[in-house]
């Protein structure tokens, strides 16, 4: 199965990926940023980079491993991917934080990180912003991700689900005030009961489906 960890920058998933690799040898962990992001990346670009991260998953999944994929890329996209509805079953997680320490966060990483941006960090708190509403609803705002998209995006497959939708599960983890090793808990907790589901054949997000209406 395909686990999506998301979130907006200095939600913590870069540490909390290092924390899982200790505890979860098994699992294939994996950064979105890792095949390497160009400088006129778009949304038309991470929605071509998803479609290859799902793929790398699937040869995962063929040879009997789950994986891990943490990025920036909220669940809609990854669901409208051609290849989603190959993967046995998707399991996706917000990390989140509050404004006051996105920022706090941000600033620590000095001078020269802020300035790639041109020291404006809000579009990350809107981001962010923004992730936290289509973690819980996949009806709000959707335009944000579909305008400028690439062509080979199905957003047809989710675009009439509604927040009570049992195939629209986000585990919401608040990071703002709490060690690496209590949000580490709380994810390994997460894995094992999406892992139960599948084993139980209850989970509701299976590549089946997204060809339900």
């Amino acid at each position: 199965m395909l686990f999506l960890i998301f979130g907006s920058s200095c939600a913590g998933k870069t540490t909390l990926l290092d924390a899982l690799r200790m505890r979860q040898s098994e699992l294939e962990i994996h950064d979105f940023d890792e095949i390497g992001v160009p400088a006129e990346a778009d949304t038309a670009w991470r929605h071509r980079a998803t479609e290859q991260w799902v793929l790398r998953a699937l040869a995962e999944q063929a040879a009997g491993r789950d994986f891990v994929l943490a990025g920036q890329t909220p669940l809609g996209e990854l669901l409208a991917t051609p290849s989603a509805p190959q993967v046995d079953a998707i399991s996706a997680c917000l990390l989140d934080c509050d404004i006051t320490e996105r920022l706090a966060r941000m600033r620590s990483r000095g001078d020269d990180w802020a300035a790639r941006f041109g020291n404006d960090l809000d579009d990350f708190v809107h981001w962010g912003e923004w992730l936290r509403g289509h973690a819980r609803d996949p009806r709000f705002r959707p335009f944000v991700i579909q305008e400028r998209c690439d062509p080979s995006m199905q957003w047809d497959r989710w675009s009439e689900w509604r927040a009570n939708d049992p195939r629209w599960r986000v585990r919401i983890v608040d990071t703002s005030h709490v060690s690496v090793d209590e949000v580490a808990d709380e994810l390994e907790r997460w894995l094992g009961e999406e892992r139960e589901l599948v084993r139980a054949g209850r989970h509701p997000l299976t590549g089946a489906a997204l060809s339900e209406p």
